[in-house]
């Protein structure tokens, strides 16, 4: 289904001119004055208004005032052959999402609406969500709509309710304690204490004493009797991060603790019954290390119980944009900043790029965008420089690989045209976007090649 794009301008030529060039992409209304908009809008389901600053005996200004008191307000873009920058200033004060000038570059008209169409999308979204976690929903902080989330939080639902151990395996990075979080909410003891402890952050003695406690004088600087995590989660849920971590004489001790579910606090020989359901994590493969003698297989047998394996960002490419966008509410909340679109080239660049650090550095890189940003888009310069160091381009349905080895520009331009309109079954639209460019710049290309 098209979006529904109002445009109101007071001369016929142009409100047809901009309907016969936009509606291939939008589902275009028309009005002439302030009157026949407001009629309009208020019928419901209109997306996105253009408008003229000067509608006759009507003023744009008048009207975005008006339009930004519904109920569902548009994204309003402003046109003008009037224009000034305290101008495009008190339009962009009184609600409008950008301004731009007559005679317009339809290029440019097309590229902003469907910015603003991304910025009403994203605070759409940004509703839905605020819902969501007011429900208390559990799973809301894992966002994807890849087979491959699908089938994580799939098993999160089903084992999340039993008393199973869960063994959280993937790369660093790819949202392990958010998902142990998630298997804790569901467990039908939320309301109990979920304790983590990072493995790796620990030397052995420290994380002996750190898991099962200690008493007074069992070791030097052990000045008085401490409560170990696994006390601390009686009654509910111990993450173990980076699990692969641990030292031999520690995973002995862990195996009878899951044995036996019971501990003894170190410098102790008195049992201390616990009942604590067990979550472990690594970024390892642990049965590698259990075959070259690193990891008891004793022990590896009793965490997986139930594997679950956390898809790294590269496989799953379709939740990045999800993902970014998420990010960029989350960060404009944070630093008091109202939410940005990504422009088309920002997310081009997000695509592209491999994601080494996974969901994590995806993370730190749209929370730099939102930080750096001053424009009305978050823009590939917004982004961090790494983004454009470590670039592994990721192959496309539209490559060059087959066209004239002669350094041919328009053989080249040809030939690529003509594959991305065959890849899409001529649709233009998709075409445009597969080739990088807006649908107008193809249509003129299609025709100055005589395709």
């Amino acid at each position: 289904m098209l979006p529904n794009l109002l445009i109101v301008d007071d001369e016929l030529a142009t409100r047809e001119g901009l309907r016969s060039a936009l509606e291939e992409d939008f589902e275009v209304y028309t009005a002439s004055d302030n009157t026949e908009a407001m009629t309009i809008l208020r019928s419901g389901g209109i997306e996105l208004m253009l408008t003229d600053l000067r509608l006759g005996g009507d003023s744009g200004m008048d009207l975005i005032d008006s339009a930004s008191k519904l109920a569902s307000p548009p994204v309003i873009l402003m046109m003008t052959a009037y224009g000034s920058v305290d101008t495009a200033v008190e339009a962009m004060r009184r609600g409008a999402f950008h301004f731009v000038t007559k005679p317009l570059n339809l290029d440019e008209v097309e590229m902003l609406l469907k910015r603003a169409l991304r910025s009403r999308t994203l605070e759409t979204e940004n509703i839905q969500l605020t819902k969501q976690v007011k429900k208390g929903g559990s799973l809301s902080r894992i966002i994807g709509k890849s087979p491959e989330i699908k089938r994580v939080t799939e098993l999160i639902e089903q084992v999340a309710p039993t008393r199973a151990t869960v063994l959280i395996e993937g790369e660093s990075g790819t949202g392990k304690e958010i998902v142990a979080n998630a298997i804790h909410q569901l467990s039908g003891r939320p309301a109990a204490k979920l304790v983590t402890v990072n493995c790796a952050a620990l030397s052995s003695q420290l994380l002996e004493s750190e898991l099962f406690g200690h008493e007074k004088g069992s070791f030097t600087g052990a000045a008085a009797k401490r409560i170990g995590r696994f006390e601390q989660a009686d009654g509910g849920t111990l993450f173990l991060d980076e699990i692969g971590e641990i030292d031999p004489a520690t995973q002995v001790k862990l195996l009878r603790v899951l044995s036996e579910r019971s501990i003894e606090r170190v410098g102790s020989n008195s049992p201390i019954k616990v009942d604590v359901r067990l979550i472990a994590a690594t970024n390892r493969d642990l049965r590698s290390m259990v075959d070259e003698g690193t990891f008891r297989e004793d022990l590896f047998f009793r965490l997986n119980v139930i594997s679950l394996k956390m898809p790294t960002l590269r496989d799953r490419p379709e939740d990045i944009i999800l993902l970014a966008n998420a990010f960029l509410r989350e960060f404009a909340v944070e630093n008091e900043r109202p939410v940005k679109p990504l422009s088309d080239a920002a997310i081009r660049q997000l695509l592209a790029y491999n994601w080494p650090g996974n969901v994590r550095e995806l993370r730190t890189a749209i929370e730099h965008g939102v930080v750096m940003s001053n424009d009305p888009i978050i823009d590939v310069g917004h982004l961090p420089n790494s983004l454009n160091d470590k670039r592994e381009p990721r192959e496309t349905t539209v490559s060059l690989t087959s066209a004239p080895t002669e350094f041919n520009l328009h053989s080249l331009e040809s030939g690529a045209i003509r594959r991305a309109l065959a890849e899409t079954s001529d649709n233009r639209t998709q075409a445009a976007e597969l080739l990088g460019i807006s649908r107008r710049t193809l249509q003129r290309k299609i025709k100055e090649l005589g395709l």
